[in-house]
């Protein structure tokens, strides 16, 4: 992780966990330049990520403040940005949280799979089929394939607590990003059970390839979310 990112990122934990609150002002060039022993030009770069990021914005002649955030959003600040990216059982810590392995298999991915995870159609993933329990409501269903080579050791109750846990405290390794899809679809017999759906109730499904910090792609997943429990926040920027 380069300079810049790594004070943006000590930046954006300050954010997530309070210090810095919607309208205060960050500390100013002269004073990050000074803590974190950089440039100046370092320290525009980093709040340049975070103007892009959505979660300050620059006025000029005044400093750089934090944007109004509610605390939904604000709470999964580390899902969508940053070095360390939680899983579900992370961005729901303090509450109980049930996990429910429906399928655990090794399989050769498919065509689209393979293509998605930049691997072969001869290599093997696991095939992970997962319901996630929120304070004893069922929430998701979480279809999950991800490359042995690349993510070893995974194993059943590491499925029942976090993978991603696993992947960067095991692993060592570092989760970067992830490209998302969300859309409406209908659910199937198995999910209107384990979800607790009558036939004709919608599901939001969110289509994603997660990344690593050298840019392997090392999961592809598919989340049919209950409607009546979930809602996701976007910010646009210009």
């Amino acid at each position: 992780m380069l300079k810049y990112e790594k004070i943006a990122d000590d930046l954006r934990q300050a954010i997530r966990k309070g210090k810095y609150t919607s309208g205060d002002q960050l500390p100013l060039e002269k004073d990050m330049c000074d803590k974190y022993q950089v440039s100046r030009v370092t320290i525009k770069r980093a709040m340049d990520l975070l103007v892009n990021q959505g979660l300050v914005t620059k006025r000029r002649g005044s400093g750089t403040f934090v944007k109004t955030l509610d605390d939904n959003y604000a709470k999964q600040l580390s899902i969508s940005t940053g070095n360390q990216f939680c899983g579900f059982m992370e961005t729901h810590k303090g509450c109980k949280v049930r996990t429910k392995v429906l399928k655990f298999e090794i399989i050769h991915p498919s065509d689209e799979v393979a293509i998605k995870l930049q691997m072969s159609t001869k290599d093997f993933v696991y095939d992970i089929i997962r319901l996630r329990i929120l304070d004893d409501t069922p929430l998701v269903v979480e279809y999950t394939m991800m490359p042995i080579q690349l993510i070893p050791g995974i194993r059943h109750e590491i499925l029942e607590d976090s993978i991603y846990h696993h992947i960067e405290q095991t692993l060592k390794l570092s989760i970067q990003s992830a490209h998302r899809i969300v859309r409406a679809v209908r659910s199937t017999e198995m999910e209107q059970q384990q979800l607790e759906l009558s036939p004709n109730e919608p599901i939001l499904e969110v289509e994603q390839v997660a990344f690593l910090s050298d840019g392997h792609p090392f999961e592809y997943s598919i989340s049919h979310h209950r409607a009546d429990k979930s809602e996701f926040s976007a910010i646009s920027i210009r």
